[in-house]
């Protein structure tokens, strides 16, 4: 609307501004699908590798770079039962709860031309579990 208003009217600031404004939502909403594909990624990952190895710090290591990463390990250990032994790691290691900004930001500030960044946090391959948990509950119930 505000759009087709600016058109009317003429004024090339408006219009940009508001082509701006809805180039930016769209590539908004896209980013945050994909990074949302990228965590469940991980925390597929996740849980495969504690169900394998435990709460090995290689492994805690791996998902500790940014809070969305942390979530998805704190999630598929929560579902393992080592949920406070993975929070007390990430303590050990002096992540806090209000560590929101991952820390690569923080190290490298030309993070967004990086292609690691863009495969890492939006693009992550399918990864296929190695384990079906749900079978493996059956089982245990059984």
């Amino acid at each position: 609307y505000m759009l087709n208003i600016s058109i009317q009217h003429g004024n090339p600031y408006w219009i940009i501004f508001w082509v701006s404004f809805f180039l930016f939502s769209f590539v908004h909403i896209f980013l945050t699908i994909m990074d949302g594909w990228s965590r469940f990624q991980d925390y597929k990952k996740a849980k495969d590798l504690f169900f394998s190895y435990g709460l090995h710090p290689r492994v805690a290591n791996r998902f500790i770079g940014s809070k969305c990463q942390r979530n998805a390990a704190l999630q598929a250990a929560r579902e393992l039962g080592m949920e406070s032994e993975l929070k007390k790691y990430y303590s050990e290691k002096g992540v806090k709860w209000f560590h929101y900004i991952p820390y690569f930001m923080v190290q490298d500030p030309w993070f967004l031309i990086r292609k690691s960044f863009w495969k890492r946090t939006f693009m992550e391959k399918y990864y296929k579990p190695r384990y079906d948990f749900r079978n493996i509950v059956l089982e245990v119930v059984a």
